[in-house]
C-alpha cells in the first residue's frame, strides 16, 4: 500500500499490532503488518530472551517494542523507594481488595497488611515501569536488536528516548488521547503519533476515535506531514478504511489480537471476550489510578460502587490492584468459579465486533479482505 507508515516501518500493510505475546508479534509481522511487543513488566534479561526469540521467528520482518514512561505519577523525581510508596497506601484499600476476593470465596489473607502483602506490592511497582533507570536499561536491550519502532505511552517521551531513537535510526511513536497532546508530541520531535480514542483498551482519554483522528490531523497541518496511526476500538478492516479516509496513515490495534490462538490471554478471558458486546467494557481508574478501559467484572464494579474507596494515584493503585488480580488469575486458571467471575483484562469497545478465535495471521488477512471490500464500496459511490 502507498502509505508513509509502510515506507517508514518497512511493512506491506499499515497495521501495527500491540501485544504482550511474542507469538502474536511475530505472526503479525510475518503476515505483512508490524507486531509491537509490550515491554512493561519485563526485566532487561527477560526482554533479551523475548527479542532473541522474535529475531529467530520473524523471518527478517519488521517489529517494534513498546515501553511505559509516564509523564506524571506520584513521587516522580523524589527517588521514593517501594517502601516509601507502600507507606502511602491506606489500610482501607488493602482491606477492600481482600474483601472483594473473599466475597468470591478466594483466600485473601495475604493481601492484607503483612510480609506477603509487601512482596506482592513490590512486584507490582515494577510492573508499572515508573522507574526511568529501568526504562533506559530496557531500551538499551531493545536497541541492540533490529527493531524498527519504539513506542511510549502516557506522555511525551523523555528527551533521552528521542535521542536514542535518532542515534539508532529507529522512529519513536507516542500515544495520545487529546488534540493538544498530539501537538506537544509533534513539537517534541516524535516521529509517529498514535491517536487513541476513548474506545480503546487500556489507558485512554475521553474523546472518540471518530472525532479525534480528523481533529488531530487538522491540528498537525502546521507541524508537517507527521504520520498518524489511528487507535481505539479498531477491530475490522472496514474501520481501518474509515479512519484512513479521515486522515490516518494506518492503524494501531490490540484488542482484536487478544482472542487469537497465540495470545497470552487465558481460556477464561478469551471466552469472555468472544462473548462480550461493546457495552461490556468500562473506563475506570480502579486498576492503575489513571483512566483505563477494561472488561467489566465484579472486581471493577466493586471499585465503582459509591461506597468504595477512591482509587489512589499512580503507582499506588497499581500496587493495590495487581497483587489481587494476579491471585484472581491464578485461581481462575485452576477452575475456581469465583475467580473466573472476577477475572478481567484491558480491552476496548471494539471487542464487540470480535466473535471468533482465529490465529493472528488470519486476523491480519481478514483485515486486508475487509479493507478491500470497504475501498470498493466507496468507489461504487462514484460514477464510472
Amino acid at each position: 500500500m502507498k502509505s508513509q507508515i509502510c515506507d517508514i516501518l518497512d511493512i506491506e500493510f499499515p497495521l501495527v499490532a500491540f501485544s504482550h505475546c511474542r507469538d502474536v508479534v511475530a505472526a503479525v509481522s510475518k503476515a505483512g503488518g508490524m507486531g509491537v511487543l509490550g515491554a512493561v513488566g519485563l526485566t532487561p534479561e527477560k526482554l533479551e530472551i523475548e527479542l532473541n526469540w522474535i529475531d529467530e521467528n520473524v523471518n527478517g520482518k519488521s517489529y517494534g517494542v513498546d515501553v511505559l514512561v509516564p509523564n506524571s505519577y506520584l513521587g516522580k523525581g523524589e527517588n521514593l523507594s517501594t517502601e516509601d510508596l507502600r507507606a502511602m497506601i491506606p489500610e482501607e484499600h488493602r482491606e477492600f481488595r481482600a474483601n472483594i476476593l473473599e466475597e468470591h470465596h478466594i483466600n485473601a489473607a495475604d493481601l492484607r497488611n503483612g510480609s506477603a502483602s509487601l512482596k506482592a506490592e513490590e512486584g507490582s511497582n515494577q510492573v508499572l515501569g515508573a522507574g526511568l533507570d529501568g526504562a533506559k536499561e530496557v531500551l538499551e536491550v531493545a536497541f541492540s536488536h533490529p527493531i524498527k519502532l519504539v513506542a511510549n505511552a502516557l506522555g511525551v517521551p523523555p528527551k533521552w528516548m528521542l535521542e536514542m531513537g535518532k542515534q539508532h535510526n529507529v522512529p519513536v511513536a507516542a500515544l495520545v488521547g487529546a488534540k493538544q497532546h498530539a501537538v506537544k508530541q509533534a513539537e517534541a520531535g516524535v516521529d509517529i503519533i498514535v491517536v487513541s480514542g476513548t474506545e480503546g483498551g487500556g489507558h485512554c482519554g475521553s474523546v472518540s476515535t471518530m472525532v479525534l483522528v480528523p481533529e488531530v490531523r487538522r491540528a498537525l497541518k502546521s507541524n508537517g506531514n507527521i504520520p498518524i496511526l489511528a487507535a481505539g476500538g479498531i477491530c475490522t478492516g472496514e474501520q481501518m478504511a474509515g479512519v484512513m479516509a479521515m486522515g490516518a496513515d494506518g492503524v494501531w490495534c490490540a484488542s482484536v489480537f487478544l482472542t487469537t490462538t497465540e495470545a497470552e490471554t487465558s481460556d477464561n478471558i478469551k471466552e469472555k471476550l468472544v462473548a462480550a458486546s461493546s457495552s461490556h467494557t468500562v473506563r475506570s481508574k480502579s486498576r492503575t489510578g489513571k483512566h483505563s478501559r477494561q472488561l467489566t467484572s465484579p472486581w471493577v464494579e466493586a471499585w465503582e460502587d459509591k461506597d468504595a474507596p477512591e482509587p489512589l494515584p499512580m503507582p499506588l493503585q497499581t500496587m493495590v490492584s495487581e497483587p489481587a488480580l494476579k491471585k484472581v488469575a491464578d485461581q481462575a486458571a485452576i477452575g475456581h468459579e469465583g475467580a473466573k467471575q472476577l477475572e478481567t483484562y484491558w480491552v476496548g469497545q471494539g471487542i464487540g465486533l470480535v466473535d471468533e478465535t482465529i490465529s493472528a495471521g488470519q486476523t491480519v488477512q481478514k483485515f486486508k479482505e475487509e479493507f478491500i471490500e470497504s475501498y470498493e464500496r466507496i468507489n461504487n459511490f462514484f460514477d464510472k
